[in-house]
């Protein structure tokens, strides 16, 4: 079982003790007895502990940066919402293909930014801006945001923030089943919980640092009985040897936690394994045992919206793997929403 984040190591900008979370935060550590040191800027962490990239990187990623976001214009986050709402960046997970790897650069540490007020004002703006419409903010984007929220409690801000609002709705996926704290939380049913699961195999090889599978699931089921309505990402759905039956096997035990009808259908997103050549770098460089394979031979290239290419599967492969996966859902799942992006 994986027990909840705790930092080894804590920076913090001296502005965030201008606010009650980065004070409350600073107590909560030291009384933790973590080191804390500090730096001028989230953005300008240079001395973490290491003797060489590798070792740098692996305590980069149980380090926590506490400070202040001083950029609020909010990207877009289409085609999971409208806008990315930036409450933390950085993930503690080793998820091997992820693609934070090459987002993130020399700075994989993660960081939680203590004017949430300030975030929150920023987005009922973006509301008012484009009424009547809803408006759909992703806190995952960068992060794994529920990974630190028993630390920060920033996320259940948000959520009943939302909550108490007509025009937007708040969403965000996680590997952690951490969840406890955001039970009680007054969403009334504007925040979407999504959890990311994939077969046995890819958790395995793939995934370490995270909730096991059952850890994931048991949290999907407490936070559909506390009404929250529930989502799952099925990513990256990667062929190996097996899939098939792998992948048979995640909906047969989810369908084993979740075989009554919930109040508001359950969505699945289904994301294709894919990768960049700077992302294969980077992997490479960081996991170099993986077993993760990304021979660009047995790939098709696809351009992308920046300008960069990726590589994603032969288009029979990408066919059977979107029939195979799509069909175990309708078979498990028939009230389902399904989504499938490559």
């Amino acid at each position: 079982m994986v027990k909840p984040f705790v930092p080894q190591l804590v920076y913090i900008e001296p502005r965030a003790l201008d606010y009650p979370l980065g004070q409350t935060l600073k107590d909560k550590f030291e009384n933790m007895g973590i080191e804390i040191r500090e730096t001028t800027s989230h953005n300008q962490v240079r001395n973490l502990p290491g003797n060489n990239d590798f070792q740098k990187y692996r305590n980069a990623k149980s380090t926590l940066v506490v400070g202040v976001r001083k950029t609020l214009d909010f990207q877009s986050s289409k085609p999971s919402a409208d806008y990315a709402i930036p409450l933390a960046t950085g993930c503690m997970g080793h998820c091997h293909y992820c693609y934070l790897q090459t987002t993130m650069g020399s700075k994989p540490y993660i960081r939680t930014y203590v004017n949430v007020d300030e975030i929150l004002e920023r987005a009922d703006q973006y509301m008012a801006e484009r009424a009547p419409e809803i408006t759909r903010f992703e806190a995952a984007c960068t992060s794994d945001i529920v990974g630190i929220d028993h630390l920060t409690h920033s996320l259940k801000k948000a959520i009943e923030f939302f909550g108490a609002r007509d025009l937007g709705e708040l969403r965000f996926v996680t590997k952690f089943a951490h969840v406890d704290h955001l039970l009680d939380a007054r969403h009334n049913g504007r925040t979407r919980f999504r959890f990311s699961l994939n077969d046995a195999y890819v958790i395995k090889f793939f995934e370490a640092g995270t909730s096991r599978l059952v850890e994931r699931i048991e949290a999907a089921k407490k936070v559909s009985d506390a009404g929250y309505p529930l989502g799952f990402i099925i990513a990256p759905i990667y062929i190996h040897d097996g899939w098939q039956e792998g992948y048979r096997q995640l909906f047969e035990t989810l369908h084993d936690q979740f075989p009554e009808k919930t109040a508001v259908p359950i969505t699945f997103e289904l994301i294709q394994h894919r990768f960049t050549g700077p992302a294969k770098r980077v992997i490479e460089k960081n996991y170099p045992n993986s077993k993760l394979v990304m021979n660009k031979d047995e790939r098709r290239y696809k351009w992308g919206r920046y300008g960069i290419g990726k590589y994603i599967y032969q288009k029979e492969d990408e066919a059977l793997l979107q029939e195979t996966i799509e069909g175990y859902i309708h078979h498990y799942f028939p009230d389902a929403e399904v989504a499938y992006f490559t």
